[in-house]
């Protein structure tokens, strides 16, 4: 990439930046509808000023509820440039979920898509408005019809901002910036309660300009299909592209066959997604024929990929990348520089990413020995600022020299890079042995018939913990041969005592494999005596 913009006050900062040099440069894409970027900075100069006039202040919350659209885009740039806190909300939320994120971040403004695919927002949103006394200003975008009391339209919204004077608007920003919150990233909460991670500016600029520089691309055109209230959405994708002055292109609901259409359509030059997508797409009977010769980089990162998943990429794009990182570090702690190399990008997360410490603890909170096992802990200007209103998890989340404990596990191999374990809470012990599911998952992928892996762990009365393994199939194998396979490559106290091939695994929003199903499924068939597939 060239004419890598400085590290700016602002994430918002931006979008100025780019289009007060090339103002009829494409910033953005849905379907037949194109963003210059001078579209966008007037955008969200109108939403801000909108914002200011209906009473949003430094510290604020705004939330947004909208697939992967422009316009998502747009409110949290015009919320962050004027020092408040945007949040995301995920269409595919039932009205509790959406309740608790609301009440937890107390947003004064809602602006939510009325309609999303074939669901109809209208009454959710009006209870929801009922139910939080937060919510001044419940802001309808998308849809021509009257809103129903007390909602308003975005059109009507926007003319609040017509009485805003400039030095409002200027006074707003100068007020704000550097590690000021600028963003609410609510955690998936698998092992609890969702809490909301809180982002700053200066983190989501450092690593969207580490990230373009890890992963050097000329132009720099992705496509945005993750829902909006994931860090993957707003921090690895969007940002990164927009930090460049790319071109993004949005797509409200993923689907392989439109998604190598427009990878096509627009040049593509970073294939980027989580590794649960890479086999539909490459499996698709349109994949043949798509001229992807645009694509400069693939790039996966929430999970690990597997060997034939990579080698059939690398016949598509020699230049392959993958990172490890999570909401609470603003995505990457690690990353893979962009190589060809199989058992690096299968088997590591790579180095740590640009002004990023990593030091790996054993128990005891001592480092532990090259080649051990221990937490990943992280320092760095990137760390998120703590948890919204929890200062006990905030503080419990931070060592005393201040290191995050990401409650990963890995170790360092040879070669400088890192190869992830698992987590602590899904490391279990069978016979007095610790056993990392990652390991056993990473065995069961080598296997020539195995697309993909999943191990979790049940209370056992002899064992203490044993591991049970969930697997498709690419092509016919049977557990008894898998299982022979294990042996070869495994101890025996990390084979796992059950092994079920399963026509698919049940998935998260973002892609990755839901293990807390798969774990609430075992401890059924455990507890029901259902006799088990060996």
């Amino acid at each position: 990439m060239t004419n890598q913009p400085p590290l700016l006050p602002r994430i918002s900062d931006y979008v100025a930046w780019h289009a007060s040099r090339q103002p009829a440069a494409t910033a953005l894409i849905l379907d037949n509808e194109s963003w210059s970027w001078a579209r966008l900075s007037a955008d969200v100069e109108q939403l801000a000023r909108a914002l200011l006039a209906a009473g949003v202040r430094k510290g604020d919350r705004v939330a947004t509820l909208q697939p992967p659209h422009p316009r998502y885009l747009v409110d949290f740039l015009a919320t962050a440039s004027i020092g408040a806190i945007w949040v995301g909300l995920n269409p595919r939320y039932q009205r509790g979920e959406l309740a608790h994120v609301l009440l937890d971040s107390e947003p004064a403004v809602l602006l939510a898509r009325r309609f999303i695919g074939d669901r109809d927002f209208t009454e959710d949103l009006l209870a929801l408005a009922d139910l939080c006394p937060s919510l001044h200003h419940l802001v309808m975008v998308g849809c021509d019809e009257p809103a129903p009391a007390p909602a308003q339209l975005l059109d009507s919204f926007l003319s609040l901002g017509e009485s805003v004077a400039d030095d409002a608007l200027v006074g707003a920003r100068a007020g704000c910036g550097d590690r000021d919150p600028c963003l609410i990233v609510y955690t998936s909460g698998s092992t609890g309660e969702p809490k909301g991670a809180l982002l700053h500016h200066d983190g989501l600029a450092r690593f969207s300009l580490g990230q373009n520089l890890v992963w050097p691309l000329d132009p720099v055109r992705a496509i945005n299909y993750f829902p909006i209230n994931h860090v993957g959405c707003v921090a690895d994708c969007t940002l990164p592209c927009v930090v460049a002055g790319g071109t993004l292109i949005f797509m409200e609901q993923f689907e392989p066959a439109d998604c190598l259409r427009l990878m096509e359509a627009h040049g593509v030059t970073l294939w980027g997604s989580v590794p649960s997508t890479f086999p539909m797409m490459i499996d698709h009977p349109d994949f043949a024929r798509r001229d992807l010769s645009s694509v400069q980089l693939i790039a996966w990162g929430g999970a690990a990929m597997d060997e034939a998943t990579i080698r059939r990429l690398r016949a598509t794009c020699s230049r392959l990348a993958t990172n490890y990182g999570m909401t609470e570090t603003t995505s990457a702690m690690t990353a893979i520089a962009p190589t060809d190399d199989v058992d690096r990008l299968a088997h590591s997360v790579g180095a740590a990413f640009p002004g990023v410490e990593i030091r790996l603890a054993g128990e005891d909170g001592d480092p532990v020995a090259d080649g051990e096992v221990g937490e990943v802990q992280t320092r760095s200007a990137l760390n998120f600022l703590g948890y919204w209103r929890r200062p006990e998890a905030t503080h419990d989340a931070f060592t005393h020299d201040g290191f995050f404990r990401t409650g990963d596990l890995a170790a360092l191999r040879p070669d400088g890079a890192y190869r992830i374990a698992g987590r602590i809470k899904d490391m279990y012990k069978s016979g007095g042995y610790n056993v990392y599911p990652r390991e056993v998952e990473a065995a069961l992928e080598a296997h020539p018939s195995v697309s993909a892996a999943a191990v979790v762990a049940v209370p056992d009365p002899v064992w203490q913990e044993i591991g049970i393994a969930y697997v498709t199939l690419s092509a016919e194998a049977g557990v008894a041969d898998i299982l022979a396979f294990l042996r070869t490559r495994l101890a025996n106290y990390k084979l796992p005592k059950r092994i079920l091939i399963e026509p698919e695994l049940p998935l998260l929003p973002i892609g990755k494999v839901d293990k807390p199903a798969l774990r609430r499924r075992a401890e059924t068939l455990e507890a029901s005596g259902t006799a088990w597939d060996r």
